[in-house]
This record gives C-alpha cells, sequence and structure tokens, in this order.
C-alpha cells in the first residue's frame, strides 16, 4: 500500500460550488487513471464507504476524486458530474489518459447515466464504470427494473463495467438483475457480498470486514483495466 495525500477544493457549477476531495498517490507523476465518486442519496462526500474506496485507489496508484451532490433529482445529479469531469480534465498538473466514473447506490446511477450521455454525444468518454450497491428498483417495486437499468443498456460494447452489490440487497432482485446484465452491450463483471444489504451491512461480520472485500475487488478489477487501457 503506498502513501497520498487529499487535497480539499470547490467545483464551480453555474452559480453554486461542489465540494471536492481528491486522493493523490505520492507518486502522482505515473498516476495516469483517474475514478470519480460519489455518494448515494443520503451522506455525502464523507460517507464512510466512499472514503475507504478512494483511500485504497491512491494506495495503489490510482488518483480519486469524490464528491457532494444532495440533490434528489437523477438529471440534476448527471449535470453536476459532469461539470466535475470536465473539472478534473482541465487539470494540467497531472497526465490523465484514462477516467473511470462510479458510486455508491444513486450515485452510481448518475455514474452510469453520464458514462451514456459522454458515449452518445461521441466526446471523449469514462473508460468504466463503477457500480456500488446499484439501485435496481425501489424496495418491493421490481417493476421499476427496466426504467432503472435504461442507461446501463445504453453503455457501449468497449467500456466495462463492475457491479459490487449484497446478496440480499432489497434494491436489487437478483433474478432481475442477472437478466439485466444479460442485456448488457458493455463488459462486466458482477462481485456478489454474501449476506450483504443495500448498505453491504453483513450480519456477523465488521464494517472494516467488509469494506476491505469491497476495496479488494474494486482494485483488482481496476488494476485489470490497464492492459486493456494503454
Amino acid at each position: 500500500m503506498g502513501e497520498f495525500y487529499e487535497d480539499t477544493f470547490e467545483v464551480p457549477f453555474e452559480s453554486r460550488r461542489v465540494d471536492a476531495v481528491l486522493c493523490v498517490p505520492a507518486s502522482a507523476d505515473d498516476a495516469d487513471t483517474a475514478v470519480i465518486l460519489t455518494h448515494g442519496a443520503g451522506g455525502d462526500m464523507n460517507f464512510r464507504h466512499l472514503v475507504s474506496v478512494a483511500h485504497a485507489l491512491a494506495s495503489n496508484g490510482f488518483l480519486c476524486l469524490r464528491f457532494t451532490c444532495k440533490g434528489l433529482n437523477l438529471g440534476y445529479r448527471v449535470k453536476v458530474y459532469q461539470a466535475v469531469w470536465d473539472y478534473l480534465k482541465s487539470l494540467k498538473k497531472f497526465k490523465i489518459k484514462h477516467i473511470y466514473v462510479g458510486g455508491r447506490s444513486m450515485g452510481c446511477r448518475a455514474a452510469a447515466a453520464l458514462a451514456r450521455q459522454l458515449s452518445d454525444q461521441a466526446k471523449d468518454s469514462p473508460s468504466g464504470v463503477i457500480c456500488l450497491s446499484f439501485p435496481l428498483h425501489p424496495p418491493g417495486q421490481t417493476h421499476a427494473h427496466r426504467q432503472r437499468s435504461e442507461d446501463l443498456r445504453g453503455l457501449p460494447q468497449h467500456m466495462s463495467v463492475l457491479f459490487v452489490s449484497g446478496t440480499e440487497d432489497n434494491m436489487c432482485d437478483r433474478g432481475y438483475f442477472d437478466e439485466t446484465v444479460k442485456k448488457l452491450k458493455a463488459q462486466v463483471e458482477v462481485y456478489w457480498i454474501q449476506g450483504g444489504s443495500h448498505g453491504l451491512a453483513v450480519k456477523g461480520r465488521s464494517e472494516d470486514s467488509v469494506l476491505d472485500e469491497v476495496n479488494s475487488q474494486v482494485i483488482t478489477w481496476m488494476s485489470k483495466q490497464r492492459p486493456n487501457s494503454q
């Protein structure tokens, strides 16, 4: 595990500013891959799961920017995500070649929507999407799975997607999820946390042990992307 430092700043968005933190590996000169992460419907960029993933990424040589966006409207969140994406790409002090977008719950819905939007516009699009506890449907409303997965189905074949979800997630029925994955054009990898809830809590296990498992999967997946993204 390598050393890193954090830089706190604000990203301009319309007439407002968005709170953000950039985790930078100590060997930043060699870091050409960045990850943008944001939180779910509750919390902010300091939500423990996001901080843990960000620190793990930075410790393994990846830049990681996380930001706060508390709006519950998906369209608004995508606009904020776009502003953060543009800001990161404008930073000249880093030689960023590849950017992955992601988040937790509603945050990864926004990430998938932005990834689809950028790829549809033929702009520089993300190399991949990291989905932690993707909310395929509201609790008890599995009929919403098609609408919730529309942006995922629109992701292009060259894009990579990682899903990390709990087997007991009441917002991700496994049957409907498996059906959805079969319809995706993107290159998909799925990892299930046994007994995990939507918040990835597992009965009988410490939060730290679950976070270590999640982080391990994210780092392993990101490391596998490197040979394919040169």
